[in-house]
């Protein structure tokens, strides 16, 4: 995930002697964080409806293909839970990066 590592560069830049290129590039970070972060919780209510659908038919059909299809359903939102609980944390501590940059402005 490269918008990951592009926060965490964002993080560990140091403070230029004139913020105001860095306050820019924070608020634009965040706010394409943002739209990323609302774009995982869209799939995995994705996910989680499609779950939903293959137990339903579990139990009404024969369906064996349905366990490996929930295998990976499972699968997929636990990673889906984990880049979003990562990109939030992330975009938390690059959110108290620009409030503490506009303080000292």
């Amino acid at each position: 995930m490269t918008f990951v590592h592009e926060i965490r560069e964002l993080l560990a830049a140091p403070t230029p002697a004139d913020a105001q290129l860095l306050l820019e590039r924070l608020d634009e970070t965040l706010t394409t964080g943002y739209a990323n972060a609302l774009q995982l919780e869209a799939e995995r209510w994705r996910i989680e409806r499609r779950i939903g659908e293959v137990a339903a038919t579990v139990g009404a059909q024969n369906g064996d293909g349905h366990v490996d299809e929930l295998a990976a359903l499972a699968s997929s939102l636990r990673d889906a839970n984990s880049e979003i609980a990562t990109l939030r944390a992330l975009l938390a501590s690059l959110r108290d990066r620009r409030r503490a940059l506009r303080a000292a402005a």
